[in-house]
């Protein structure tokens, strides 16, 4: 079976690490947007709703594959979607936690690291499933596409089996946008409060 690459081994990793320079960068970072509260509300509206989104497409998919990553394809549900729907909802959620500092810069920059970091996490585990599942993915392949969803082919089952302790393991991981959300929603009304200096904002 092939090996993890070390951009999967270390994917978790390389997300805390950017969510902490950035955490770090803009609690004394502010919006030029917030002179303008209309566009500060509207972007705030949009991260609630990508983040939404988000932690409700990731519990639908650690709902089909709690205990079930590598040993058997899944291929029922989001995953008759795309073949990565969780890195798709990810993304929503990553770009909607961006978009609630009330910038256009942050979404961009979140934008730009997803798209260069993690196809290459999505290439070295699509040759992990080629090369345990052999054909079978093959096909897979072939007929779902890789990361953005097309209604065309979902399939839902009547039942599923669940594995509720790995499932309820993995909820955390599910819903840490939404608490990234009001983290940064603290963050700005400490600077509304002069609490926090900013030294600079972005737009």
């Amino acid at each position: 079976m092939a090996a993890k690459n070390v951009f999967e081994k270390y994917r978790v990793g390389f997300s805390k690490l950017i969510l902490i320079v950035l955490g770090i960068g803009l609690l004394f970072v502010g919006s030029k947007w917030e002179e303008t509260p209309l566009i500060g509300s509207v972007l705030f509206l949009g991260a609630c709703i990508l983040v939404g989104v988000a932690s409700l497409g990731r519990l639908w998919c650690t709902l089909y594959i709690s205990g079930y990553k590598d040993n058997t394809l899944v291929m029922v549900g989001p995953y008759s979607l795309c073949r990565n729907p969780l890195y798709f909802f990810s993304l929503l959620g990553a770009v909607g936690v961006a978009l609630a500092t009330r910038t256009i810069t942050v979404p961009l920059l979140a934008l730009v690291l997803f798209s260069i970091y993690y196809p290459l996490v999505i290439k070295g585990e699509e040759l992990r499933l080629s090369d345990i599942h052999k054909e079978r993915f093959a096909e897979y392949r072939r007929t779902i596409p890789a990361f953005l969803p097309s209604l065309a082919k979902f399939e839902e089952p009547a039942e599923y089996n669940v594995r509720p302790m790995i499932f309820r393991k993995n909820l955390m991981d599910a819903v840490w946008f939404i608490w990234l959300v009001g983290i940064l929603q603290v963050i700005s009304v400490l600077h509304q409060a002069n609490m926090v200096p900013v030294f600079f904002s972005i737009y």
